[in-house]
């Protein structure tokens, strides 16, 4: 498999959260993927992303990821991107206000055959707090 494998792991993953899909997207995932910068409460494994990935999905129905920037080795890819959405429905307890929200994160994979297995991130969950008025 290999790099091109992963690229295009990396693809389907940010084209199956653009298009509302979930469990496509978390097939991306190994079954014990390693987050080492996991959100609150985030579970570990596939399924601590799949958890994590619909909780955002169903605040911000509308989410759209946007890649600014890749850096690809044979086993990692480091992506910069722009997360864009509407806050529609709950999100850390802040109810819906309908607010669109304009983000940056750093994302850092580390794959084996096509399937990320380790995650290290930062996205601005402080800015999206912010832009929806919970701070």
């Amino acid at each position: 498999m290999g790099r091109d494998a992963n690229v295009k792991a990396q693809e389907n993953l940010v084209e199956n959260i653009n298009e509302g899909d979930v469990d496509a997207a978390v097939e991306t995932f190994a079954e014990d993927a390693v987050d080492h910068d996991p959100a609150p409460d985030q579970a570990p494994g596939r399924e601590g992303f799949r958890v994590f990935w619909t909780t955002l999905t169903t605040a911000f129905p509308d989410a759209h990821l946007e890649g600014r920037h890749e850096v690809v080795t044979d086993d990692h890819i480091v992506a910069a991107y722009m997360l864009t959405g509407t806050h529609e429905g709950e999100f850390l307890g802040i109810a819906p206000t309908g607010k669109r929200i304009e983000i940056n994160g750093v994302q850092v994979g580390r794959f084996e055959d096509g399937k990320l297995v380790e995650r290290w991130g930062s996205s601005d969950e402080l800015g999206i707090m912010r832009q929806i008025g919970a701070l």
